[in-house]
């Protein structure tokens, strides 16, 4: 009898509701990790052509700067062997600015990329020749210090949300029904889970929460302390706890129902730096800021930079201008976007701070 071919595999949306009929509505996290992880793993979303443009795609301006911190950090720490790592490197775009700057300060590194997502491994591993590979930041190399850049990585880690009842504080959670999701109110939960601050909040307030963002600047604030080190988290965020519901869907840049057709949007949420600083400070780093992106590549000289670049290039000084409006502007990604370093006791100061 011949051989039956594989049935297959059912789309997100098909699963998800399968798992929901089973077992009842889900949490917004496992929600949005599902809906990110297959997102991810199956285009290049960034660009013109994709769903949203990040910082290094919008000027090379942007990756030499974050370069040139690397750089300067690692000179007045004495120049010690160090490894670079980027946390959802995108195209390769940053690495590549940056790399090419801190090869003018004569520093050369091993690079290491945490991604998980096959479609921009191979991207990658086209820009950026013999980069090493990691699904998380737990077998990154222990060898020696590390110098970590975090782009727009936390805010993509699922979230957590809470609702104000009448009743109380519940765990929003996502139902089903006819592959239409909805948030929905769940079980109750203790008050004791909410920060003393927000528990009178008024009904309808959400608060969110990542766990999976403090897990991974706990252990690059471990690392950076035993191994030397640091860690730039530049992302859009909040000082918490706060209440408000920031998650949001990108779909051809412009915003989308967040709930709709998982799998198809970009989901990402707001940073609470205040939560990553906290558990960072526990682990023993020394933070830096947050301060603002416009301040922060202000002070790195992103003006001159955009000067030097438009001397060199007479007619590309207009669209210098713009990238250099965009990055720092407060109407654009000035105010909006943070900076953030994680430091090795043990290493200087970082500038930009």
């Amino acid at each position: 009898m011949p051989e039956q071919p594989a049935s297959p595999e059912p789309h997100l949306p098909e699963r998800l509701a399968r798992a929901i009929t089973l077992g009842g509505p889900i949490p917004v996290a496992q929600f949005m990790a599902a809906a990110n992880a297959h997102y991810y793993a199956t285009r290049d979303p960034l660009g013109a052509g994709g769903d949203f443009i990040t910082a290094p795609e919008i000027s090379q301006m942007f990756g030499e700067l974050l370069g040139a911190w690397c750089a300067d950090l690692w000179v007045r720490a004495g120049k010690p062997q160090i490894r670079y790592v980027e946390l959802g490197p995108g195209r390769g775009t940053l690495a590549a600015d940056a790399l090419r700057a801190m090869a003018n300060a004569g520093l050369r590194p091993p690079v290491h990329f945490v991604e998980t997502s096959p479609v921009l491994r191979a991207l990658q591993a086209e820009r950026i020749q013999g980069a090493h590979f990691h699904d998380d930041v737990s077998s990154l190399p222990d060898d020696c210090p590390l110098l970590v850049i975090a782009n727009e990585f936390f805010d993509a880690l699922p979230v957590y949300q809470l609702v104000k009842a009448s009743d109380g504080w519940r765990e929003r959670r996502v139902a089903c029904q006819d592959l239409i999701f909805l948030p929905v109110a769940g079980k109750r939960v203790p008050e004791t889970v909410v920060p003393a601050g927000l528990r009178e909040a008024p009904a309808g307030s959400i608060i969110e929460s990542s766990p999976a963002g403090v897990a991974i600047a706990r252990a690059l604030a471990a690392r950076v302390v035993k191994q030397g080190g640091a860690a730039l988290i530049v992302d859009y965020g909040y000082d918490g706890p706060a209440t408000g519901e920031t998650l949001q869907a990108m779909k051809g840049h412009a915003f989308a129902n967040p709930f709709e057709a998982p799998g198809e949007h970009d989901l990402t949420a707001h940073v609470d730096f205040t939560a990553l600083a906290a558990i960072a400070t526990l682990a023993g780093a020394r933070v830096r800021g947050p301060v603002s992106q416009g301040d922060f590549l202000g002070s790195l000289g992103i003006a001159e930079r955009a000067a030097m670049l438009a001397r060199a290039n007479r007619d590309e000084g207009e669209r210098l201008a713009e990238a250099h409006r965009r990055l720092t502007s407060p109407a654009d990604m000035g105010s909006l976007f943070r900076a953030m370093a994680i430091v090795s006791p043990d290493w200087p100061e970082p500038a930009g701070f």
